[in-house]
């Protein structure tokens, strides 16, 4: 059986984007009081004090204390996949994934200081980067699944497995370490570029097979 491409969903509603709007702030107002203070020295009542809400509501969106360090926006995973899963048929898969993640980049210029702070704090706090780690596996594997969807989706009338899983892992592995060497570059050289023109430039020397670089 076929998967069918998802539709386009729609626009978040009112709820929904105050909802986004307050991981935000928490997850934003962790990094910034660790970078400050030390993870050690950070607390949820501190965390939720600097986002305007209850400790309560803190645990409505980490299940840990520990999470709100790890800076993974569902929302734009999603998008991502969504946008893998619309692609046209004939689009060459590097493409496609490609163009996924640079409609998502523009803009990130914003956030360039909140995502090297958390590299700083990542750095402090050895136990974070196994957690990171975890949530961007996860991020991989569904962005793999989005991929197999898509193939499998622009094979009619085949009949059986499609055997694309192994590429499927390999591509998304391949775009999650591209964006992170495009990150990391980004935040290291602050000014220089923008990150979605950072990001095509990694892409664009895997398309080329990674050729030697010239002198």
């Amino acid at each position: 059986m076929h998967v069918v491409p998802k539709t386009r969903t729609s626009a978040p509603g009112l709820r929904e984007r105050k909802k986004q709007a307050t991981r935000r702030a928490l997850a934003e107002g962790a990094v910034r009081l660790a970078a400050e203070h030390g993870v050690e020295n950070v607390t949820v009542e501190a965390i939720s004090e600097a986002a305007g809400v209850s400790p309560r509501t803190f645990f409505n969106y980490f299940p840990s204390h520990d999470d709100a360090f790890v800076l993974v926006d569902d929302e734009v995973g999603e998008r991502i996949r969504e946008s893998v899963r619309r692609a046209p048929a004939d689009r060459p898969p590097l493409d496609v994934v490609r163009e996924a993640l640079v409609t998502e980049l523009d803009g990130f210029e914003a956030r360039q200081e909140l995502w090297a702070l958390q590299s700083k704090v990542l750095q402090r706090s050895p136990h974070l980067i196994h957690r990171g780690l975890k949530a961007h596996v996860a991020e991989e594997r569904a962005l793999a699944v989005a991929i197999t969807d898509w193939l499998d989706a622009t094979r009619p009338g085949t009949e059986g497995p499609s055997g694309t899983d192994l590429f499927a892992r390999l591509l998304a592995a391949v775009t999650q370490t591209a964006l992170r060497v495009a990150i990391e570059h980004w935040c290291d050289h602050p000014g220089e570029n923008v990150l979605a023109n950072t990001f095509q430039e990694v892409f664009a020397q895997l398309a080329q097979g990674l050729p030697r670089p010239s002198a």
